[in-house]
């Protein structure tokens, strides 16, 4: 299957990512850690970036015209099963304190449903934490919808957080 080559907007170039890219996504990742967002405890130093689970070919990355890495979204399958082939999730998106506010998030969301659509997938999900205001805000600008909330899910920062299930269609 031929993926298009994801929108480029104003100073952003966003590509799939390359391993490669693995040190300056790893660098981004312990830059960007937050309880705002991140449910798992902050990454270490040296800690890889790219695993078994989490190949480059599951990421794409935003970069400047320099080419200096601006941010990345993680866009997988949810499940391994083939009646649930027709969805991609997105599992990970982080952006550069020094790039916020430039459209580089809504640049990588774009892409991220662009290259769905290409995969042949109906639907895009992903899973954002109740505190997440500008996520939230992010999301539901661009079409997603709260399908679902797991109240206190979470106990992060010592409060609990809601998990809130957010979804679209892909179909035009």
């Amino acid at each position: 299957m031929i993926v298009p080559e994801p929108p480029q907007t104003s100073s952003i170039r966003v590509r799939a990512a390359v391993a490669a890219d693995e040190p300056a996504l790893a660098a981004l990742d312990r830059a960007t850690w937050s309880p705002l967002h991140a449910v798992l405890p902050p990454p270490e130093a040296g800690e890889p970036f790219f695993d078994e689970r989490h190949l480059p070919a599951h990421y794409l990355v935003a970069e400047s015209e320099e080419a200096a890495v601006l941010g990345y979204l993680r866009l997988v399958p949810p499940t391994p099963m083939p009646c649930n082939a027709h969805v991609r999730q997105i599992q990970g998106l982080a952006v550069a304190e020094s790039a916020r506010g430039r459209g580089v998030a809504r640049t990588l969301l774009r892409a991220a449903m662009d290259r769905a659509r290409a995969e042949g997938a109906r639907r895009i999900t992903l899973r954002v934490l109740g505190h997440n205001a500008p996520a939230r805000a992010l999301y539901e600008s661009e079409g997603f919808a709260v399908e679902g909330v797991l109240p206190g899910e979470f106990f992060l920062a010592g409060g609990y957080v809601d998990d809130v299930l957010m979804g679209r269609s892909l179909l035009p």
